[in-house]
């Protein structure tokens, strides 16, 4: 029998989750918890408490929690590279970085053309090894999460980098606040939330979709993908057969490939984003506001395709 924790809509849901599984707590007392990122090797995940300018650590061996990174420039969303190291959206850095193996700092992006980014977001590397990232100006807004500043690009893109050639190019410029973002499976199609109703009266809480074109760096398309219904969609991931679990107002969603809602992990804080861990990648790690929390699922994160 399922617990609480889930709200089955369609019958498709039911394949996914457990019954007697419930919705962990392991840690509270952040202000705004977000991008979660876990690195397989270490069994542990690491994710951002942005206006107290820190990282924080779960150890899963042992449960702990420790702070990771104090004086994190305001951190946001994460990803782990190819390589096993962590890229990150900077907020007061106004940049995309990576933490190399020896510790050190490398600042990757900050500038399109002669302009600073306005505050990196939230951050995917393709199979081919590119970033793909959107720069919103949530980092810029304010003191909170950043250092207040005006936007020197005055727009928020999509951008593909690629740190062999250090070529930044804009891959999607039609959006009013992009957000959280994910590739399907294959890297056929491009999952961007859109939170422009923050800065818009009714304006986008939406995903929209794109087609990923042959030479690997075109999108079109773009449809509208999901509405949110309770608050902002935010962060999200894809699962192995292509389901989108995607953050939300009052928990975590979960779309089919076709845009039918499966169903939802009931959450008491609003998400701000979510991801895949544990050895088998079945263990969903979810930031509520001030707490992460995680549930087994009857599935797994999808792994990035071996690059040709």
């Amino acid at each position: 029998m399922l617990t609480k924790d889930f709200e089955v809509i369609d019958k498709r849901f039911e394949k996914l989750v457990f019954g007697n599984v419930h919705l962990e707590r392991l840690h509270t007392g952040t202000r705004w918890a977000e991008g979660p990122a876990y690195f397989p090797a270490g069994k542990y995940l690491i994710w951002s408490d942005i206006p107290n300018n820190r990282l924080m650590r779960y150890d899963e061996t042992d449960g702990s929690v420790s702070v990771f990174l104090e004086g994190s420039n305001n951190q946001n969303g994460h990803t782990v590279d190819r390589e096993g190291r962590l890229v990150a959206c900077e907020h007061r850095g106004r940049c995309v970085s990576r933490i190399e193996p020896d510790g050190s700092r490398t600042v990757l992006v900050s500038k399109f053309g002669a302009k600073r980014l306005n505050s990196p977001n939230d951050v995917v590397v393709k199979s081919d090894g590119s970033l793909w990232f959107t720069d919103p100006t949530y980092g810029i807004d304010s003191e909170y999460e950043g250092d207040a500043a005006e936007s020197e690009i005055g727009a928020s893109y999509v951008y593909r980098f690629d740190p062999r050639g250090k070529k930044l190019t804009v891959v999607a410029d039609d959006f009013v606040k992009p957000n959280g973002l994910a590739f399907s499976p294959d890297e056929k199609k491009l999952y961007i939330v859109d939170t422009g109703a923050t800065h818009v009266e009714n304006g986008p809480r939406h995903i929209r979709v794109f087609d990923v074109g042959a030479d690997g760096v075109t999108l079109t398309g773009g449809k509208v993908f999901a509405t949110c219904p309770v608050g902002l969609y935010d962060g999200l991931r894809v699962d192995i057969h292509g389901n989108i679990w995607t953050s939300a107002g009052d928990g975590v969603y979960c779309y089919a490939p076709d845009g039918t809602l499966l169903g939802k992990i009931n959450v008491p804080e609003v998400v701000a984003n979510v991801a895949f861990g544990g050895p088998k990648r079945n263990r969903l790690y979810i930031c509520g506001t001030t707490s992460l929390y995680a549930v087994y699922l009857n599935t797994q994160g999808a792994l990035r395709p071996k690059s040709t």
